[in-house]
């Protein structure tokens, strides 16, 4: 059997990356999705806790750690952050390549946030990219719950351009109607197994 194929998914907040994880899940793919490791390391008995937890006393609650407490501690200390990375990305990378090396699809989904950022592009055998226009992001970002104007920034700030991620991508699906995004699904699934097969 020929080794599956990795399709690296990102996409800046508010693009519709989540909605497209979902669909690739029900076109019966194998989706690891980075923020879900990231939650079970810090949920309790999570490989992650333990170490956090000797760094970040504060954010231990309930045997797990608290997301919100976290966030406290690395906005008081500016060495936190890359404290934290140092723990934390090693699991996450342990976590990702477990799923790798456990293959439940053809094509396997590493859904990235920070896919081009970090580096993790170089796992995959193509990327696809989920864009929408800047006043469809906005509008999508800021009737969430408990996002300011300051949060939205900043997010955006820590995210590569959106322009540079569509010149680095393989594939790049407008999120425009989920109808839309659903028939680019199909269609792209059906392009990447015929390539394989060809």
């Amino acid at each position: 059997m020929s080794a599956p194929f990795v399709l690296g998914l990102t996409g800046s907040i508010g693009m519709g990356k989540s909605t497209t994880a979902g669909l690739l899940a029900q076109a019966g793919l194998a989706v690891w999705d980075a923020d879900a490791a990231v939650h079970r390391l810090y949920a309790p008995g999570g490989a992650a806790v333990f170490a956090v937890a000797r760094r970040f006393p504060a954010a231990l609650k309930d045997g797990g750690i608290d997301r919100k407490a976290l966030k406290a501690e690395i906005a008081r200390d500016s060495r936190a952050l890359a404290d934290l990375e140092a723990i934390v990305h090693p699991l996450v990378a342990a976590d990702r390549q477990r799923f790798l090396d456990t293959p439940a699809s053809d094509i396997l989904v590493l859904d990235v946030p920070l896919l081009f950022e970090s580096g993790a592009n170089a796992l995959c055998d193509a990327t696809l990219l989920v864009t929408a226009p800047p006043e469809l992001q906005r509008a999508r970002v800021m009737a969430r719950p408990d996002i300011t104007e300051e949060t939205f920034r900043l997010i955006l700030s820590r995210q590569m351009p959106d322009a540079e991620k569509r010149a680095r991508a393989t594939h790049v699906l407008e999120t425009l109607s989920l109808d839309l995004a659903r028939a680019y699904v199909k269609a792209l699934l059906a392009y990447i197994r015929e390539s394989r097969d060809a």
